[in-house]
């Protein structure tokens, strides 16, 4: 009875999380953490009714801490390896390029950067606010006016050109020429750790490692099908919650299976 009731929670937070994630690409920390809170109870005060019951029959507060902890350090890793590895892309011309801040493009309303052609969304760039995307030009123009200066930072909500600096809710125009153009990129957002932490609470340590692989999978099959290119933010958020959903309607069998096989082959 107690699985089942963790099982309706667990599937309505995922189902919540997966459908803020896909339309605005952020996961509110407060609904894993409330997740992860009922998690830990559950195992506290129903000893053994983690969700992977049938699978593992050690279950307890142990497991779901284990499990948090397990799920939140491996993306948590993965996302500050890949803010070092890969959190900045530079670009340098032989020949300065024009570029300009424009608002709307196409069908999208959004704030956009564009760079000899290519377009970039202000959510495409700035996952954070303290992200910034630098060029390094000259012929800079602030609302029709030159200003002089050999660097601009830019970021959400406000950009600088040497010690001056303007708002862009304020901004009418904004362009210039640029020789290097460093812009910023994140392999992750900061809610991804705090959800598979929540899911490891629910459903063990075990099951970590399966919805990393699953969700890493599904993720790849639809960035194929929808042609995202590199570089576009793809929400894992939903993919993640798949995985899960995928472990707890069968995919632990699946799992176990491939472990039985492995041993026969050694």
């Amino acid at each position: 009875m107690m699985a089942a009731i963790l099982a309706v929670i667990f599937l309505t937070i995922l189902i919540t999380i997966s459908f803020i994630d896909a339309e605005h690409q952020v996961i509110p920390i407060w609904w894993t953490t409330a997740g992860s809170v009922i998690a830990l109870l559950g195992a506290f005060f129903f000893s053994g009714h983690l969700l992977n019951l049938d699978t593992y029959s050690a279950g307890g507060l142990k497991d779901a801490i284990l499990g948090w902890i397990a799920g939140f350090l491996a993306l948590w890793a993965v996302l500050h390896l890949g803010k070092l590895l890969f959190g900045r892309k530079k670009h340098r011309f032989e020949e300065a390029l024009p570029w300009k801040v424009v608002e709307g493009r196409e069908e999208n309303p959004q704030i956009h950067f564009l760079l000899d052609g290519e377009s970039y969304s202000w959510d495409d760039l700035f996952f954070r606010t303290s992200d910034e995307l630098l060029l390094t030009g000259h012929s800079f123009k602030v609302d029709g006016d030159r200003v002089s200066g050999k660097e601009l930072i830019l970021q959400r909500e406000s950009f600088a050109i040497g010690d001056q600096k303007w708002e862009i809710e304020k901004l009418k125009s904004l362009s210039g020429k640029t020789t290097e153009v460093i812009i910023p990129r994140e392999a992750m957002g900061d809610g991804d750790p705090h959800l598979l932490g929540m899911i490891g609470a629910f459903l063990g340590w075990h099951a970590v490692v399966f919805v990393i692989f699953a969700s890493s999978f599904y993720g790849i099959i639809v960035g194929l099908i929808a042609r995202v290119g590199f570089g576009k933010p793809l929400p894992f958020g939903p993919f993640l919650a798949l995985g899960a959903v995928t472990w707890l309607f069968g995919g632990w069998k699946l799992w176990i299976k491939y472990f039985e096989m492995l041993q026969l082959s050694l």
